[in-house]
């Protein structure tokens, strides 16, 4: 039975298990510390968990900014097209 898939995990199992490596790679080399592929799981959900919302939000953020960009560009293109009348 495979695992129930919480919420802010939106990671394929290709993905997770890359990023598992990933992680106990970095203990290894960086921290002289072998960890196994539970302890690294768990280092992947616990960030998962928690930065995954602020992350998400900070993505939405700068999606609406460059919107308002882009929409701001094109007012002034589109009033640069209008054409002049005589009065």
């Amino acid at each position: 039975m495979p695992p129930i898939k919480k919420q802010w995990d939106i990671l394929s199992e290709d993905e997770r298990r890359s990023y598992i490596n990933k992680i106990i790679t970095f203990f290894s080399e960086e921290r002289s510390e072998e960890i196994g592929v539970i302890a690294a799981g768990e280092v992947l959900d616990f960030f998962l968990e928690n930065l995954s919302k602020t992350i998400y939000n900070k993505g939405i953020d700068e999606a609406k900014e460059m919107i308002k960009e882009k929409m701001t560009d094109l007012e002034v293109d589109l009033d640069a097209m209008k054409q002049k009348t005589d009065s």
